[in-house]
């Protein structure tokens, strides 16, 4: 049996787009994933479908697996000759004992690469519209741990040292001790005048910013309940942040939406809502495969005068098909017609030009390219390029997702999307949500309706076309879709 490869790599701090390209890569190629508590679910969508989940993750108050497990569980699955990422948020050399990983891979002399990650004791700041450096304020930077609690239970620091050499600090997982630091900051030479800003779920739309000082900052995270994961950071530096600030203005910052997507015939707004500064948990996750195909289809594909692609999904996988098929791109005589601008899109990047559907002024001879699952009226002519149903691997992640957010508010994308949710609320632990009749967002008019007979407090946007605008009511916490 060949030896296996070890790749451990950084995450990024929470944006789910902030992992590198690299990292990314290996994460699209792996037979096994460990990963962190602090790692966005959102980046695990792009595993393999066989790839085995490992939950590692680690919470202040407990271990749901020893260091030492998981360096049993790399070598392990590495000497069975397995791809095996192992997944940290943030930069793994950064608190992350990637040191002690490589040694032990290099003990039992198993291959393995490093890939750095985005650091969030950067990267939250920035999202925070703070610069850890600045020519007018900042020309050194730290990074300090301040919960290993080496001595009389405190953090064991050389606190003269940052005091009088660093101009900006950034501590990791303080908030536990953070009158400690303040204390000997202010003792070892620092104004208690210094600004500090305590940053809560840096990068991601639940972010939450506390700016004081170093004699205020301690009342004002009691005040307001700020617990871990965050970041504190200390300097004048903090004074750019009014004029920088960019994140917490996006339209949806502050949103965290539930999705669920009731089936795979319709494409997801999990994209545009997340670049509008939403987060956005999506359930459930769905396993996509090529569909089998026939004669028929084959001959129904050559005939047809007109193609209606309704998702992206069925782009990527007719031309798949045509691949494995060995169709000829040339024998097809049909115009294509597109459900969205996406589909328009991706066709015209593969050289295919297409209609919108609003052209298409009648169906007959029209072949409707979707799921085998999709629905359809019987004078439509259907062909299933590929089939899906959903991945259990991904219940725990979801359940685990939604337990750390604050939701407020619940997106439905079909009348599937409402019994779905109403049949595995308790399984997600979301019944609380409902029962407090939290907002309930649905986009086709039978979703609509379907939530409301459920006695839903439910709110209907008409999707016409991709949105134009969006905004947000933040008193109400109502989503306005304008199309």
């Amino acid at each position: 049996m060949d030896m296996g490869k070890v790749y451990l790599v950084g995450a990024g701090p929470g944006d789910s787009e902030l992992i590198t390209v690299k990292g990314l890569e290996t994460i699209k190629k792996a037979d096994v994933i460990l990963y962190d508590r602090l790692v966005n679910p959102a980046i695990l969508d792009h595993v393999p479908s066989n790839c085995e989940l490992i939950y590692c993750g680690k919470l202040p108050t407990r271990h749901f697996m020893k260091q030492e497990e998981i360096n049993t569980v790399l070598v392990e699955k590495a000497l069975a000759g397995f791809t095996v990422v192992r997944l940290k948020g943030g930069d793994p050399s950064v608190f992350g004992r990637v040191g002690e990983e490589a040694e032990v891979l290099a003990e039992n002399n198993i291959p393995y690469e490093i890939v750095p990650g985005i650091t969030s004791g950067i990267a939250a700041p920035l999202y925070a519209g703070i610069p850890v450096t600045h020519r007018d304020y900042a020309g050194s930077f730290a990074i300090v741990t301040a919960h290993d609690k080496s001595k009389n239970g405190k953090p064991d620091i050389d606190w003269e040292g940052l005091s009088r050499g660093v101009q900006t600090i950034a501590f990791y997982m303080g908030i536990s001790n953070l009158e400690h630091i303040c204390e000997n900051l202010i003792l070892h030479g620092k104004s208690s005048d210094t600004p500090v800003a305590i940053i809560r779920w840096g990068t991601w739309s639940r972010q939450q910013t506390v700016v004081g000082t170093l004699s205020t900052i301690v009342k004002m995270v009691r005040d307001q309940k700020i617990e871990n994961p965050a970041i504190t950071l200390v300097g004048q530096i903090i004074e750019t942040r009014e004029k920088v600030k960019w994140f917490e203005d996006k339209a949806l910052f502050g949103q965290q939406i539930l999705y669920v997507r009731g089936n795979l015939d319709r494409e997801s707004s999990v994209k545009e809502l997340t670049d509008l500064g939403a987060d956005v948990i999506e359930f459930p996750k769905w396993k996509i495969n090529e569909a089998t195909v026939n004669g028929d289809d084959r001959n129904n594909i050559l005939q047809a005068e007109k193609l209606l692609f309704t998702t992206t999904l069925s782009v990527t996988y007719f031309l798949k098909l045509l691949r494995k098929e060995k169709i000829d791109i040339r024998q097809i005589k049909a115009a294509f017609y597109s459900r969205n601008n996406q589909i328009q899109g991706l066709l015209e990047e593969h050289g295919l030009m297409a209609f919108s559907e609003n052209e298409l002024i009648n169906k007959e001879g029209c072949l409707v390219i979707g799921s085998t699952q999709m629905e359809l009226n019987d004078t439509e002519q259907h062909l299933g390029v590929y089939d899906y149903y959903a991945d259990t691997r991904f219940e725990s992640i979801t359940t685990r997702a939604i337990s750390d957010a604050s939701i407020n508010s619940v997106m439905l994308d079909s009348k599937e999307a409402v019994h779905l949710l109403m049949k595995k609320s308790a399984e997600y632990q979301i019944e609380n949500l409902l029962e407090a009749s939290i907002l309930v967002n649905c986009l086709t008019e039978d979703a609509f309706e379907v939530a409301k007979a459920y006695g839903l407090n439910a709110n209907l946007l008409i999707e016409l076309a991709p949105s134009v605008s969006t905004n947000l009511n933040q008193d109400s916490k109502v989503i306005e879709l304008t199309y």
